[in-house]
C-alpha cells in the first residue's frame, strides 16, 4: 500500500485545522495554549480516510511567523502541499514563507484551498482566484487546482477530499529497501510503557522488536511497540507518520531533531557539502562566512556558510558551498533544507546536500567543485564511478550501491559491467567494485613498497603478507585487502604464497659462498628428518667468518618456505614435512582421527617430538584437536604444501 504525508501550508488563522477538523473529524490542536489562543503552535496530525478504503496523513503546521521553527519540524516528510488561503484577506506574508519552503524541500504536488469563502461575494472569489495563480506561477503549485470551500457551510469539503484522493493516488511511492530513518518531531512517556518518539518515516520500514540507533548521539536502543494514528501496528513504511515505543532510552537522552535509524546505517557529522540557494525574493545577501540557521528534518544547527566559488550569494542566485555546522546532525546525501537569516530571523533559502561526510575544503578549488558538479547533476555511470571512488581501498557491493542509489541491484549489474568493461571500476571479488583509479593509485604504493624492501632485503622471496596488508591499506579488513592482492597478482604485477609477496620481476641472487652455504644448510637438516636442527647448530656448521652470511642464508631459506620453522628456533626441511604430511593424509583416508601415540609409533619418535609436529599442524589449521585426537582441519588440504 502508498503511504502519503499531506502538509498543511499558510498564513496565521486561515482556517488550516478548522479544514483539517472538517477532513479527518480529528482536531490536531491538542497543546491547551492552543486552544486558548485560538492558534496552531505545534504540529498536528489526523489521518484522512478515502471511499475506496486508503487513506493519508496529515500534518497540520502552524501559520504564525514566531512558530515556523515548528513548521520546518513536520514540512520534511510531506509528498503533497495543501496551501490553505483565507479568501477574505489572500496572500499574506506567512503564505509567501510557507509556498518559498514547500519549494526549497522539494515537494513536487499539491493544490491550493480558499477557505472561508462565505465571508466574500463571487467577484470577490474570481478576483481572488486570478491573484492566487500569478502568486503561484513558477512554483509547484503552477496549474494545480484552486478549491473553494467553507467549513461553516460544509462547500467544497467534499471535492476537496475527492482532489486529495486523486493526487494520493499519483504520488511517488517511497523506497522501503534503504535503510529506516524517521526524524523525531515529538518525545514524551507513557505510564506503563515508557519512552515514545513520533515522527514521518522518510525511508525503509520498522518492525516491532527491530534494534535502532538514535543520531547523532549514537545510542542503542529497541522497538518496543509500534503505532500508527493511535492502532498498533506490527510494522510501518516510509511515508507514515508513527509513534514508536523505545525501549533501553530515557527521553531526557532524546531531542526534537534527533533520527531514529537502522543501526550503523548514519554517522554524525559536523559539516555538509550542499548546493544552496538564495531565493529570488529574499531581502538578502549571504556572504561567504555567514551565520545561518539550518533546517533539517526536525532539526535545527547554527551554521557557518562557506561559499566555494564566490564571495556572496545574491537573492536568485545558487551555487556550491560548505555548511560548518555548531552541533552535530544526522543526514544524508540528497537531503533537502532550508537556511534562515542568523538576524534578522527570516528564510531566505536553501538546497539538497550533496556530501554529508565531506573534507574541510578550501575555495575556489576547481577538483572540488568538479566533484560537487557530479554529485548534484552527473550522468548514472559518473555518479556509480564517484562514488565508489569515494569509498577508496574498502570499495562497494552491489548492495550497497543499490541502497544508495535507490535501485534495483539487477539493473545496477549491467551498467556496473559496462563500467568495469571500460576499465573505469574493477570487480575485486564478486559483486564488490573499486574505482580503477584507486587500484592505480594503490599499485603505485604497492610497487614502491616492494621496490624498497627487496632493495633492503634481497635474499628473502618477499614481504610478508600480514605486513604488506598493514603498510599498504591500513588495518583493512583481510578479505578486502587480500581481493586487492590476488588482483595485482591477475594483472601480472605481483607474485603472491601463502606467507609472502613480492613483484613478478623480483628474484633472489646468491653470491657463489652463499649458493655453497645453502646447499650445506639443506643438506644437514635433510639429514636431521623430522627431528630438524636449531637454527644456532646450523650456524655452529661453519667457520666464524661465515656465520653472518649463514644467518642471511638460512633467514633467505625460511622466506622461501625451503625451510620450515617447526617451532621457534628449530628448522625442519620441506620435504621432509610434506613426506610427514602425505603419512598423515594416507591415515586419515582410512581412519577419522588420529590420536598422539599413534601418530608417535607411526613417526618412530619421542612423545615429546610427535606433539610438537600436531601442534604445528594445529596452528596453521590443518588439523583441529578435539579433545585427545586430531581431525582434518579447515586447510586440511594445503598438508604437502
Amino acid at each position: 500500500m502508498k503511504h502519503v504525508i499531506i502538509g498543511t501550508a499558510g498564513h496565521v488563522d486561515h482556517g488550516k485545522t478548522e479544514l483539517v477538523k472538517a477532513l479527518t473529524g480529528v482536531d490536531t490542536d491538542r497543546l491547551a495554549e492552543e486552544k486558548k489562543r485560538g492558534i496552531t503552535i505545534d504540529l498536528g496530525f489526523a489521518r484522512l480516510d478515502f471511499p475506496d478504503g486508503s487513506c493519508a496523513s496529515i500534518v497540520d503546521v502552524p501559520g504564525h511567523e514566531k512558530f515556523i521553527k515548528n513548521m520546518l519540524a513536520g514540512a520534511g516528510g510531506v509528498d503533497l502541499a495543501m496551501l490553505v488561503v483565507a479568501a477574505d484577506e489572500g496572500f499574506m506574508p506567512q503564505t509567501v514563507e510557507h509556498l518559498d519552503i514547500l519549494q526549497l524541500l522539494g515537494v513536487k504536488d499539491g493544490l491550493v484551498v480558499l477557505t472561508k469563502t462565505d465571508l466574500v461575494d463571487e467577484d470577490w472569489l474570481r478576483m481572488l482566484e486570478e491573484d492566487v495563480k500569478s502568486r503561484v506561477r513558477g512554483t509547484l503549485l503552477q496549474e494545480k487546482p484552486i478549491l473553494r470551500t467553507s467549513v461553516r457551510t460544509g462547500e467544497g469539503i467534499g471535492q476537496l477530499r475527492d482532489a486529495l484522493h486523486d493526487l494520493t493516488l499519483h504520488a511517488g511511492e517511497k523506497s522501503a529497501r534503504t535503510p529506516s530513518r524517521l526524524p523525531i518531531d515529538r518525545v514524551f512517556s507513557v505510564d506503563g510503557f515508557g519512552t515514545v518518539v513520533t515522527g514521518t518515516l522518510i525511508d525503509g520500514h520498522i518492525a516491532v522488536g527491530d534494534e535502532a540507533q538514535l543520531m547523532p548521539r549514537g545510542n542503542k536502543c529497541r522497538v518496543r511497540n509500534l503505532q500508527v494514528h493511535g492502532r498498533d501496528a506490527a510494522a510501518v513504511y516510509a511515508g507514515q507518520r508513527a509513534a514508536v515505543n523505545l525501549a533501553g532510552v530515557k527521553k531526557e537522552n532524546i531531542s526534537r531533531g534527533d533520527v531514529l535509524c537502522r543501526p550503523d546505517s548514519m554517522q554524525p557529522t559536523l559539516m555538509l557539502d550542499v548546493k544552496l540557494q538564495n531565493l529570488p525574493d529574499s531581502k538578502r545577501i549571504i556572504e561567504s562566512g555567514s551565520r545561518l540557521h539550518l533546517y533539517h528534518g526536525a532539526a535545527v544547527r547554527l551554521a557557518k556558510a562557506v561559499l566555494l566559488d564566490r564571495d556572496a550569494l545574491r537573492p536568485g542566485e545558487s551555487c556550491y558551498a560548505q555548511l560548518r555546522l555548531s552541533e552535530e546532525l544526522a543526514a544524508r546525501q540528497g537531503d533537502r533544507f532550508v537556511v534562515r537569516f542568523y538576524s534578522p530571523l527570516e528564510t531566505v533559502g536553501g538546497g539538497v546536500i550533496l556530501d554529508e561526510q565531506p573534507y574541510r575544503h578550501k575555495r575556489n578549488d576547481a577538483r572540488v567543485l568538479a566533484l560537487l558538479a557530479v554529485r548534484e547533476s552527473g550522468s548514472d555511470e559518473a555518479r556509480l564511478v564517484q562514488a565508489v571512488g569515494e569509498r577508496g581501498a574498502e570499495g562497494m557491493t552491489l548492495l550497497d550501491l543499490a541502497v544508495r542509489f535507490d535501485e534495483p541491484e539487477e539493473k545496477l549489474t549491467e551498467t556496473l559491467a559496462a563500467l568495469c568493461a571500460r576499465g573505469k571500476l574493477v570487480e575485486i571479488a564478486p559483486s564488490r567494485y573499486l574505482a580503477a583509479s584507486v587500484l592505480d593509485g594503490l599499485w603505485a604504493s604497492c610497487e614502491m613498497m616492494l621496490a624498497k624492501y627487496h632493495r633492503e632485503h634481497p635474499l628473502h622471496a618477499g614481504m610478508r603478507l600480514a605486513e604488506a596488508r598493514q603498510r599498504l591499506l591500513h588495518g583493512k579488513a583481510q578479505e578486502n585487502a587480500d581481493a586487492i592482492l590476488a588482483c595485482f597478482v591477475r594483472e601480472g604485477k605481483l607474485a603472491l604464497t601463502a606467507e609472502r609477496c613480492a613483484l613478478t620481476d623480483f628474484s633472489i641472487h646468491l653470491t657463489r659462498r652463499q649458493s655453497a652455504i645453502r646447499a650445506e644448510l639443506l643438506c644437514a637438516c635433510r639429514a636431521a628428518g623430522i627431528l630438524g636442527k636449531k637454527q644456532d647448530a646450523l650456524c655452529a656448521l661453519f667457520d666464524k667468518k661465515d656465520r653472518v652470511e649463514c644467518a642471511r642464508v638460512l633467514e633467505s631459506l625460511l622466506s622461501t618456505g625451503e625451510l620450515v620453522l617447526l617451532a621457534p628456533g628449530l628448522c625442519v626441511e620441506k620435504g621432509v614435512l610434506a613426506a610427514v604430511g602425505a603419512r598423515v593424509k594416507a591415515w586419515f583416508e582410512t581412519h577419522d582421527a588420529l590420536a598422539l601415540g599413534e601418530f608417535r609409533d607411526a613417526l618412530g619418535t619421542s612423545r615429546d617430538h610427535a606433539l610438537l609436529v600436531l601442534e604445528y599442524y594445529d596452528r596453521r589449521g590443518v588439523l583441529r584437536r578435539e579433545g585427545d585426537v586430531r581431525r582434518p582441519g579447515a586447510r586440511f588440504g594445503e598438508l604437502q604444501k
